[in-house]
């Protein structure tokens, strides 16, 4: 399954505009911020995926029965660009655990690139729901490999991936290469790629915009 939020018109528009606008990129709290939000609103939706279990609240006045998720999930985002849009997502699921990947392109001279994990903080994932967070999904291929470094953790029972802007590359990747239950949440899905493998019309590296150039 693709929910792709920009297949219907709400606030969450403002929000791709915002971070894909130059001008504005140019605050880069403002684009912490909306990549926050993003995360909060596709959170909100991923929420309606999971299982829940009815159970007695305690008020001053009397007994409420409220259904609250069964399984509070891990979410693991990879460093550094997915940090705002974890933020997002645990200010939705505030009692999750957290799992943080290093995931980056290694330059050749000839423009290719490869892409290396070198370093994986997570609790065991074995049978729970894992969401995988990454704001930029251009070929994929970032994410098959922090799915299976994630391995190591265990074996999920269900997967979720989250992400801001995506290519039409990226999610036929994911879709052939992860599990064929993982659910992708995304907020836009762009159609090109360059040569360098970013993403048109993109947003640019989102990395850099929310914590400044790389030396």
């Amino acid at each position: 399954m693709v929910l792709n939020l920009s297949n219907q018109n709400s606030v969450f528009n403002q929000f791709i505009a915002e971070i894909r606008d130059v001008d504005i990129q140019q605050d880069a709290m403002r684009f912490r911020r909306n990549i926050e939000r993003i995360g909060e609103v596709l959170g909100y939706e991923l929420s309606k995926e999971l299982e829940y279990v009815e159970e007695e609240i305690f008020t001053p006045l009397g007994i409420a029965k409220e259904n609250l998720i069964k399984n509070q999930p891990v979410i693991a985002s990879i460093l550094r660009a997915g940090l705002p849009l974890h933020n997002g997502l645990l200010n939705l699921f505030d009692q999750a655990e957290n799992a943080f990947v290093s995931a980056y392109r290694k330059e050749h001279k000839d423009g290719t690139f490869e892409v290396h994990v070198d370093y994986l903080a997570a609790p065991n994932i074995d049978d729970k729901v894992l969401i995988i967070a990454d704001p930029m999904l251009a070929t994929g291929r970032s994410m098959e490999l922090v799915y299976k470094a994630l391995l190591q953790k265990g074996k999920p029972k269900q997967i979720h991936v989250v992400s801001v802007i995506a290519s039409k590359t990226a999610i036929e990747h994911i879709q052939t290469k992860l599990p064929k239950n993982t659910k992708i949440w995304v907020g836009a899905i762009d159609d090109e790629l360059t040569a360098q493998s970013y993403i048109v019309p993109g947003l640019g590296d989102a990395g850099d915009l929310a914590y400044g150039q790389k030396s």
